[in-house]
C-alpha cells in the first residue's frame, strides 16, 4: 500500500517545488496564476494577493475547459503556480493539472505556512 507522503514525494519529484522568494518574484514579474487550493474554512487564515480559489476538491473541474465548472483563470498554456497550507496537497494538485495537460505548472514548497514564515504579505480575513 501507498501513504500520502509516498505520494506528495513522488508528485514533488515531478514538478517545480518552489521557495517564497521564488514564487514572489514570479509574481512581480506577471504572467502567472496563483491558485490557492485550500478549503474555504481555511481563508481565514489569509491569502495571498491575486490568488483565485480552487479549493482541491474541486480543482480538475475548475481546470478542465471542457467542464462546465471551469474558471477561465485556469487555463492550461499558463503559468500556474498552487499553494495550499503546508505543500502536500498542492504538489498533488500540481501533478493532477499536468495530467490535464497543463505543462507549466508549479507548487509553492511549504505552502501559506512557508510564505506567512518568510514574512511574505498577505491579505488578512
Amino acid at each position: 500500500m501507498t501513504t500520502v507522503a509516498q505520494l506528495v514525494q513522488a508528485a514533488k519529484s515531478q514538478i517545480d517545488n518552489l521557495t517564497p522568494d521564488q514564487v514572489e518574484a514570479e509574481m512581480a514579474a506577471a504572467g502567472i496564476t496563483l491558485v490557492d487550493v485550500r478549503d474555504a474554512p481555511e481563508l481565514a487564515d489569509g491569502t495571498i494577493r491575486g490568488a483565485v480559489h480552487a479549493s482541491r476538491g474541486m480543482l480538475e473541474f475548475y481546470a478542465d475547459p471542457a467542464s462546465p465548472y471551469h474558471k477561465a483563470e485556469l487555463a492550461p498554456q499558463n503559468r500556474v503556480i498552487l499553494y495550499c497550507a503546508s505543500g502536500g496537497r498542492s504538489a498533488l494538485a500540481a501533478q493532477s493539472l499536468r495530467e490535464l495537460g497543463y505543462v507549466n505548472v508549479a507548487h509553492l514548497d511549504g505552502g501559506f505556512k512557508s510564505w506567512k514564515a518568510a514574512g511574505k504579505p498577505f491579505l488578512s480575513q
